[in-house]
């Protein structure tokens, strides 16, 4: 199986990064520090290795698979709990921005995997962007879990949001869910909704019930 420094490597390279290849390593490792940082309990380099799973799988399903593998890696780079709102979302997509033109990517590389970090905050993508829609499927996997990996799952967010109360946190969390269940759908590309949408919608309203 190839490394995660070699995977960040060939994305970047597909992606028409022009650094030398000791500074593609370095910046891959700067990440993989930052997805091991100890407030991780879920955002951690097994959702990152989930993620990118997801998308070598279902490459062939969009144009540009290199940049939505660097928006998998950059999606969560900056990720503090405590933040408020899409807080994460948009300090992750400049950092995206700004990492990917040190690396040599082209301008309008890194301004497209920066929206397609944006894209996360809601997981709300417009019609005719593949791209998006693979990242927010591939983000959004671990909700068509089995139950004991969906219980794993929720107990990782929970200790996440271990500095919120209980009560606070069931409301948060319901909201969270409420909005996911009134998207079109949960998976938008066809064969991701196929199999996976059935079982996401279960456990995202078993979940809505146990909150309650």
């Amino acid at each position: 199986m190839i490394s995660l420094p070699d995977a960040f490597r060939s994305a970047a390279r597909g992606a028409g990064a022009t650094a030398s290849d000791a500074d593609l390593d370095a910046a891959a490792q700067y990440l993989i520090g930052r997805w091991t940082e100890p407030q991780r309990h879920y955002h951690d380099v097994t959702h990152l290795e989930a993620v990118l799973e997801v998308i070598d799988r279902f490459a062939h399903l969009t144009p540009s698979p290199d940049r939505v593998r660097l928006a998998a890696w950059l999606h969560d780079a900056v990720y503090d709990p405590r933040a408020l709102g899409d807080a994460n979302e948009r300090d992750s997509a400049e950092f995206a921005a700004g990492l990917l033109q040190s690396l040599g990517a082209p301008d309008e590389v890194a301004a497209e995997v920066a929206r397609l970090v944006g894209l996360t905050a809601g997981h709300a993508t417009e019609d005719d962007d593949p791209d998006g829609e693979l990242l927010c499927d591939a983000d959004l996997s671990i909700l068509a879990a089995d139950a004991e990996r969906y219980a794993r799952y929720t107990a990782a967010i929970r200790r996440e949001y271990a500095h919120v109360p209980d009560d606070a946190f069931r409301a948060g969390r319901s909201r969270v869910l409420t909005e996911l269940l009134k998207l079109p759908s949960i998976y938008r590309l066809e064969p991701i909704r196929e199999a996976w949408e059935e079982r996401a919608q279960a456990n995202l309203k078993a979940e809505l019930e146990e909150l309650a």
